[in-house]
């Protein structure tokens, strides 16, 4: 087998579970000290994607990170914890509303441990990645175990996304706004800084339209861990009920040999995930596609199926979040809602990820109605 990853199950945020659940699944991989060197300087990255309690499955449990911190300093090391959160990126005001609101803060200052913005960035080999990357000898991924409307899953790889400071992430989603060339963005980011250890907070998941309000919180119960980002995706994907073929950052990352990607060569510690019997994830609306038409068909009407965001007008606050986050500038704010210019718009989804209030739908294509996708 060429890559390990482990799978422990986790009922609850409850920290006795946590803190013995987290340990055994890195125990299984051969101990904290496989991966990170004892006395060193560790940059610690959850998903704190917005400004909303974990108790909502959108952001890494605070829970976890502390475990993590605890692990890391029985091995004497320095501890930094921090991220770019994709709404807020250039708002660093907003950035601590969203440390705040996360219970992120708070366990920082509990555990002593070094709570950082990234609104420095340093140009590396394609793209500015924040410069605390250049100041910590080990970076340890906390991503969530969440889908999302534009690349399917967010687990190991699209974590990476945070590491990209400031308004640049817009400048990446408004250039490389088709699936398979924002996928490339991603695996380009996590062939450039390689986490040394990835722990995916499983625990609870986010199911539907995720990555953020619109999708649906679901107990699962489980912690993955690996320092194979590509090989916990396809593990991850797995359990959705998803092919990993299917997730083009996992599709992208195994052609280029940054990981594996098939499962038969993956080796799973802990619990045999065949075994436990998870009911497939909703997916998002935007993936219910043409995966499933017969190949000539897919190739003709693969052009004329489009989905675009609209705003649900009886839940709309007017916080103009989307307005703010909208790489090509086509959403404004009037009276009773937002309108979107349509001619404008890329179906990236930013408003989607960035809405509070789960205000921002999906509109399907004529054609993708007419065929029942």
């Amino acid at each position: 087998m060429s890559s390990q990853i482990s799978v422990v199950k986790c009922d609850s945020y409850k920290p006795s579970l946590v803190e013995v659940a987290l340990r055994r699944s890195v125990d299984l991989l051969g101990g904290i000290t496989s991966f990170i060197k004892p006395g060193s300087t560790v940059l610690v990255k959850p998903n704190l994607l917005m400004s909303t309690g974990p108790e909502n499955g959108i952001t890494t449990h605070p829970e976890v990170v502390r475990q993590v911190i605890r692990i890391l300093k029985e091995i004497n090391c320095k501890v930094i914890v921090g991220d770019g959160p994709s709404i807020w990126g250039r708002y660093i005001d907003n950035v601590d509303e969203v440390y705040e609101v996360t219970g992120i803060k708070k366990l920082c200052k509990d555990e002593r441990a070094e709570l950082v913005t990234f609104d420095k960035r340093r140009m590396r080999d394609k793209y500015p990645l924040t410069v605390w990357l250049d100041k910590c000898d080990h970076l340890i991924n906390l991503p969530k175990f969440k889908t999302h409307e534009l690349t399917l899953i967010t687990g190991a790889i699209k974590n990476l996304f945070g590491l990209v400071s400031g308004t640049y992430k817009l400048e990446l989603h408004k250039n490389n706004f088709a699936p398979p060339e924002f996928a490339k963005t991603l695996v380009d980011i996590y062939q450039d800084a390689k986490p040394d250890l990835t722990i995916i907070d499983g625990v609870l998941a986010l199911e539907g339209d995720g990555p953020a309000t619109s999708g649906k919180a679901r107990s699962l119960g489980l912690l993955l861990a690996g320092s194979d980002c590509v090989a916990l995706d396809t593990v991850m994907a797995k359990i959705m009920g998803i092919k990993s073929q299917e997730v083009l950052t996992t599709k992208e990352a195994a052609r280029r040999g940054l990981g594996e990607g098939r499962l038969s060569e993956i080796k799973i510690q802990g619990e045999d995930i065949d075994k436990l019997k998870i009911k497939s994830f909703k997916l998002p609306t935007t993936s219910m596609s043409i995966n499933n038409l017969a190949w000539p068909l897919k190739n003709i009407v693969k052009p004329l199926i489009r989905y675009y965001p609209y705003c649900l007008r009886v839940k709309c606050t007017a916080c103009g979040h989307c307005v703010k986050v909208c790489p090509k500038k086509c959403i404004t704010l009037e009276s009773g809602g937002i309108y979107v210019d349509y001619k404008q718009c890329i179906a990236c989804f930013c408003c989607q990820e960035a809405c509070p209030a789960a205000a921002i739908g999906v509109r399907k294509s004529v054609l993708a109605k007419l065929i029942g996708l």
